[in-house]
C-alpha cells in the first residue's frame, strides 16, 4: 500500500508515524520512506494492507489460535486476530525496539490478555519454543525489501516446523517471483504442501504458506478472490514452473541452508 499521507505523529531516524487522512483513527509507520505498518485507533480487527488480510484468511482456515509472529512492527495482525478471538494467544517477537516504542506511543499498542510482545530477533526466540507449542509461525521481516536470509533458511524453517505445523512468510517480489521461488523451494525441503497467495499482476506481496497437512485451498482461493484487493492461489506447479525451475530453485534452496 502507497498512498499520500500527511500528519507526522512522531519520528525516529528513518522510522515516522503518520495520521491517515482518509481515516482519521488510522496510523501508518513508514520506514525508509516504505509502509512498514498500519493500525486503526478504533477498530482492531481492520487490516489495511493486502497481504495481511490474506494471511488472516490462511489462519482462519488452518484454525490457528495461537500464533507466533516474526517481525511483528505495530502487531496489527496479531491484534486483529486477538479482536477476532480474545481467547487466542498472540506471541510477538519484534527486533527494533524503536518500532515498539512508537507503536506503544501513537499506534495503540497496549498490554492485554492473549498478546506477548517481546524485543529481539525472532530467529532467537523460535528456538526457546517447545515442539509444537503453536498453531502457526507468520514471518513478515525485513531488510529493505527482502526477507532476512537467517529467518529462511532451511534450518530456520525447519525449526518453524517443529514449533507448529503451518508457516507463512510475507515475500516482496518481482513478477518473476524470484524470492519467492526460492522461499518456497526451501519450505518445500521442510513441508509436504506449499502455496501462495499474490496479486493477479504477481508482483508486490507475495504470501507464501506452507503445512502438514495444508488447510482447506478452496475456501482460500474463494476467499482471496473476494478480498477488496483480490488475490491468485499460486498452486506447487505455479511456484516451480516446471521440472527445470524446480530443480533450479532446489539448488537455490540448498544455498538458504
Amino acid at each position: 500500500m502507497t498512498r499520500a499521507h500527511s500528519g507526522v505523529l512522531a519520528g525516529d531516524g528513518e522510522l515516522v508515524v503518520m495520521r491517515d487522512p482518509d481515516r482519521p483513527t488510522g496510523r501508518l509507520l513508514r520506514q525508509d520512506g516504505m509502509d512498514a505498518s498500519y493500525v486503526d485507533l478504533g477498530d482492531a480487527r481492520h487490516l489495511e494492507f493486502d497481504y495481511l488480510r490474506w494471511a488472516r484468511l490462511v489462519l482462519r482456515s488452518a484454525q490457528a489460535r495461537s500464533v507466533v509472529h516474526i517481525g511483528a512492527g505495530a502487531c496489527a495482525l496479531a491484534r486483529a486476530l486477538l479482536a477476532d478471538d480474545p481467547g487466542s494467544r498472540q506471541l510477538a517477537h519484534e527486533l527494533d525496539e524503536r518500532v515498539l516504542a512508537l507503536a506503544r506511543a501513537h499506534m495503540g499498542l497496549r498490554r492485554q490478555p492473549g498478546l506477548k510482545v517481546r524485543a529481539g530477533d525472532g530467529r532467537e526466540g523460535l528456538r526457546g519454543l517447545v515442539d509444537g507449542g503453536a498453531d502457526a509461525v507468520v514471518i513478515d521481516a525485513f531488510t529493505g525489501a527482502r526477507v532476512p536470509r537467517h529467518l529462511v533458511t532451511v534450518e530456520a524453517l525447519r525449526d518453524c516446523a517443529r514449533v507448529a505445523p503451518l508457516t507463512l512468510v510475507n515475500v516482496v517480489d518481482t513478477a518473476g517471483l524470484t524470492d519467492a521461488r526460492a522461499i518456497a523451494a526451501a519450505l518445500r525441503e521442510v513441508h509436504a504442501h506449499v502455496a501462495a497467495l499474490a496479486s493477479p499482476r504477481r508482483r508486490g506481496n507475495v504470501l507464501l504458506f506452507a503445512a502438514s497437512p495444508m488447510p482447506d485451498l478452496r475456501g482460500i482461493e474463494s476467499g482471496a478472490a473476494g478480498d477488496r484487493s483480490p488475490a491468485r492461489l499460486l498452486r506447487a506447479s505455479d511456484l516451480t514452473g516446471g521440472e527445470a525451475c524446480a530443480t533450479a530453485e532446489t539448488n537455490r534452496a540448498r544455498r538458504f541452508r
